[in-house]
């Protein structure tokens, strides 16, 4: 065989290869043409008919689209505090544990008060004896037999009593630590026999039941953020959980040099998941619209066009739309698709314009929906 013989063997083996893709890919698994070859898209394949597609649809229903400013915050007790002793002296009773839910006023921790207690003592007899002595001379004056200078003496004797036994109850009180609102406290920070001086941290205590919640927003968004707007907001210790609070106020400056201003929002934390301190990711809803959505998967793409394929009388119509926003899989449709229409979401690969299909609605778990 000559060099010619060759290539024109070759050139042959090249032709055939090629006519057989040609018709691979004009003439599908399933006996229909390729769209765009103007012939039925139902027509028959190689002598045989085409049964009818299995899809899986969804209806077309409004649904709710948030517009919403995304940002990081943290987390702040609504009131925190830590206490502290008034006085220097030991500890003579702890009447709390490490974490307990207290109510406003709750005495805490006892110091020792032995030499207040006597002081009070003295006081409260000083101070009968002086009223004893200014009702005695209050009745002589009535009659007649007392003098004013030796009624004022008395008067003043009276007073200076009642101060004195006000100020060893004051430093009594100094002695036991209360809790100056309800909330959450901490670890304690000492024991019974403890010596504590003015300033010693006894343990902190935090209102929990709201939570604050600070973020900071580039000041581009000012006017569109007011008090009252609705905040979602999410941990990662409660992934599945969505926290919706409101916006409180907004911090009277902005930040020169980041140009942002802090936003702070509210949570009712009744439940006590949230804590000060923690991390969260925060959605500042500033507006929802209703508007009509279809499943993600069911929205195809061609260049700048999206279309979807809607299932109607046993066939399969491609129909353009225009899609809006998007949030977890699930777009919104401005035009195209009127509600309560299926929209073909499985099976998508082998449907064409056209075609017959058997549409089984979102829910039937029929094996043949997308094989």
């Amino acid at each position: 065989m000559n060099l010619g013989d060759t290539l024109r063997n070759i050139l042959i083996t090249v032709v055939l290869v090629a006519a057989v893709v040609a018709g691979f890919w004009f003439w599908r698994d399933d006996g229909v043409p390729a769209s765009g070859t103007g012939l039925p898209a139902t027509g028959a394949g190689f002598g045989g008919s085409q049964a009818p597609v299995v899809v899986g649809t969804a209806a077309v229903v409004p649904a709710t689209f948030v517009d919403a400013i995304e940002a990081i915050g943290t987390t702040y007790a609504n009131e925190s505090v830590q206490l502290t002793a008034k006085a220097a002296d030991t500890v003579s009773r702890v009447d709390f544990e490490d974490g307990d839910l207290i109510e406003a006023g709750a005495v805490l921790v006892q110091q020792t008060n032995q030499e207040q207690t006597a002081l009070l003592a003295e006081a409260q007899a000083n101070l009968r004896d002086a009223r004893t002595q200014l009702q005695r001379l209050e009745d002589l004056d009535q009659r007649g037999l007392a003098t004013k200078s030796d009624l004022d003496s008395a008067r003043n004797r009276f007073d200076a009593a009642k101060a004195r036994l006000d100020a060893i109850v004051a430093r009594l009180d100094d002695r036991l630590i209360r809790a100056p609102f309800g909330g959450l406290l901490g670890f304690r920070q000492v024991s019974p026999g403890s010596f504590v001086a003015p300033g010693t941290v006894i343990a902190t205590l935090d209102d929990i039941a709201t939570i604050k919640l600070d973020f900071t927003v580039p000041e581009t968004y000012l006017g569109r953020i007011v008090p009252g707007e609705k905040v979602l907001a999410q941990s990662a210790a409660w992934p599945q959980r969505e926290f919706e609070g409101t916006v409180r106020t907004l911090d009277s400056r902005v930040d020169p040099v980041t140009r942002s201003v802090v936003v702070r929002a509210t949570f009712d934390n009744a439940d006590r998941a949230l804590r000060p301190g923690m991390l969260l990711t925060v959605k500042l809803v500033t507006a929802e619209i209703q508007a009509l959505a279809v499943p993600e998967i069911a929205v195809q793409q061609n260049r700048n066009e999206y279309f979807v394929f809607v299932a109607a009388d046993g066939r399969a119509q491609q129909r353009r739309i225009l899609v809006g926003r998007r949030r977890a899989r699930v777009a919104e449709v401005t035009e195209g698709l009127a509600a309560g229409e299926q929209v073909i979401t499985e099976g998508l690969v082998k449907v064409r314009d056209g075609m017959a299909i058997e549409a089984h609605p979102e829910g039937n778990s029929n094996p043949a929906i997308g094989s």
